[in-house]
């Protein structure tokens, strides 16, 4: 049977056409999976957290230790952990974006249930591990968790399945690199912080090779188009989260301690532009070779971002009602 092309190709044509690309991808879906859980160590939060009804006196003396280290930790580090924490409470809007087209029993659901089950755990890991430590006003987190889950969260790429391995590609590495900085920062305060922030970013470094080869993959069967979805994604990322209250000053608290800044996001897409040999890609269409110079240019323009913020930096003071009204004084 002859293909139909329709003769102006629409957005629902455009995202029909990747929907059958990604669909050929399967195969390599199941690889991946099998390669990741092959590599992965899977833990539970009480495996950090013990929290049965009958603890010996190892256990409860260990309880009662880590609230008295955690009293150490200043406020800029819990605004980092409480970022950290809410970040993760967004899993439920990813889930929804990646089985918008990837559908059921299929591998790209298996993926995408394997993946949730997998993030689950890391924002009830660091629920527990505040509540346990006493770090918060418990209720303003939970009311902050609340409002984020409910606002929803829409972002214009969604109506893309290329935008979609894109951006969680970005997204799982600039979440790593946020846990693996706040982790650093905690270990001279509180070692068992580290090592939660730790095997969380060890979990988000796996899931990026996943997107990361993913997205290899598609640029290889339908490099312009997927060149010109990058192109959308790469110069700015809206990380997970900034839709609830207090993000903006929470954000630049992270920034101002190095926790997460342009300079990390500079190195991430780099890192990105290599993995995906961005530059080498030949054969193109002129959308495509345009969106590819485009890309190539993102790093320096994310290296004079970097400079000017640090320019225009002042010393601020934040205020945080769950850290207890305390004043937060940043440089």
């Amino acid at each position: 049977m002859d293909t139909v092309i329709p003769v102006e190709r629409n957005e629902a044509y455009e995202t029909l056409a990747k929907v059958d690309v990604l669909r050929t991808l399967e195969p390599l879906v199941e690889d991946l999976m099998e390669d990741h859980l092959r590599k992965r160590k899977l833990w539970f939060p009480s495996d950090f957290l013990p929290a049965d009804e009958q603890m010996d006196e190892d256990e409860e003396r260990k309880r009662v230790q880590l609230r008295e280290r955690a009293r150490g930790l200043p406020d800029h580090l819990r605004v980092a952990v409480a970022l950290n924490l809410l970040t993760e409470e967004g899993l439920p809007h990813f889930h929804r974006v990646i089985s918008n087209y990837l559908g059921n029993d299929n591998p790209w659901s298996t993926w995408n249930f394997l993946w949730t089950a997998e993030e689950d755990r890391h924002g009830t890991l660091l629920h527990d591990y505040t509540r346990d430590a006493r770090l918060f006003r418990m209720r303003e987190i939970e009311q902050m968790q609340y409002a984020y889950v409910n606002a929803g969260f829409t972002p214009e790429w969604e109506s893309d399945p290329y935008r979609i391995f894109v951006y969680t590609t970005l997204q799982e590495r600039a979440t790593q690199v946020s846990h693996r900085n706040t982790g650093h920062l905690a270990k001279d305060h509180e070692p068992m912080l580290q090592g939660i922030l730790s095997s969380i970013a060890a979990d988000e470094a796996r899931h990026y090779v996943f997107y990361r080869g993913v997205f290899e993959a598609i640029l290889k069967l339908d490099p312009n188009r997927a060149l010109e979805s990058a192109l959308t994604i790469m110069p700015s990322l809206e990380m997970p989260g900034s839709t609830m209250p207090g993000y903006t000053e929470m954000a630049d608290i992270v920034r101002r301690c190095a926790i997460y800044d342009a300079w990390e996001y500079k190195s991430i897409v780099e890192e990105a532009i290599h993995a995906w040999n961005i530059g080498g890609l030949e054969s193109l269409s002129s959308a495509g070779c345009e969106a590819q110079e485009k890309i190539m240019a993102i790093p320096a323009r994310l290296d004079k971002l970097a400079k000017w913020t640090e320019r225009r930096d002042r010393p601020k003071t934040f205020y945080f009602e769950f850290v207890y009204g305390r004043p937060v004084e940043m440089q």
